[in-house]
């Protein structure tokens, strides 16, 4: 099992940007998703996007397309998530995971880092 260590949160505007980074520990060369989910105050968990630890194959949840970019490095031990244009409503407790795309469950879980969108 992997430990997963967050960081990179914080509170922004609407329109602003953050970057979120999961260290993943140990690293390993085996092939396996990384996933960004997240909770909203009062709302269920909801996956945002997933990569490959490869760093291919790229997915999203609807709301992020065009704002949010997941990205890893081969070789690499962080998988980083690029936020753009953000939204109040995209204001929640972010946790980086192994669990495939379009899951909120099963794998390795971080603690979490939280993003506050407000005016």
């Amino acid at each position: 099992e992997v430990e997963l260590v967050e960081s990179g949160g914080g509170s922004v505007r609407p329109g602003g940007s953050l970057r979120l980074s999961c260290i993943i520990n140990p690293f390993t060369w085996d092939l396996y998703w990384l996933s960004w989910i997240r909770q909203a105050p009062g709302k269920d968990l909801e996956w945002v996007a997933s990569i490959l630890s490869s760093g291919e194959s790229d997915r999203y949840t609807h709301d992020v397309i065009g704002r949010f970019t997941i990205s890893k490095r081969e070789g690499d031990n962080a998988v980083h998530l690029q936020m753009d244009n953000l939204k109040i409503e995209d204001t929640g407790r972010y946790y980086c995971t192994t669990s495939a795309p379009g899951n909120i469950s099963g794998g390795s879980r971080g603690r979490g880092t939280q993003v506050t969108v407000a005016s």
